[in-house]
């Protein structure tokens, strides 16, 4: 996997753009595009002081977005084309909503309810409580 660029947001989040592109067979690729972001949790992205350290204690201080968009068995001679392809559909179509100032609260409101609905996932990392 090979870094092709990073992208500051104006919400102050920083986002990577990863190539993990793979030959599958002699003239065909499985080409993926992979986007990272560490998302900071701060106590004023939630409703409640206890659902901020609930986040913190299963995620550590931030959580890590993750977005994946795949082709498989794409000739060759087409790589680079369908990568920038799945590239720029990401930036006209995720970008804008990554970007919004709003962004980091949503996204830890989201990490809280998972726990919340799927305790189970985290239980070892929840301890007793």
């Amino acid at each position: 996997m090979k870094q092709i660029e990073s992208i500051n947001l104006p919400n102050g989040l920083s986002l990577e753009v990863w190539d993990a592109s793979r030959q599958i067979a002699a003239d065909t690729v499985k080409v993926e595009l992979v986007i990272k972001m560490d998302v900071s949790f701060a106590s004023s992205h939630f409703e409640e002081e206890d659902h901020y350290l609930k986040t913190r204690r299963v995620f550590g201080p931030a959580g890590s977005y993750e977005y994946r968009k795949e082709r498989t068995f794409v000739h060759n001679a087409e790589t680079e084309t369908v990568f920038r392809n799945l590239l720029n559909d990401f930036k006209r179509d995720a970008l804008p909503y990554l970007a919004q100032d709003n962004f980091p609260r949503h996204y830890s409101r989201s990490k809280y309810r998972d726990i919340v609905q799927n305790p189970y996932k985290y239980q070892d990392r929840l301890g007793s409580r």
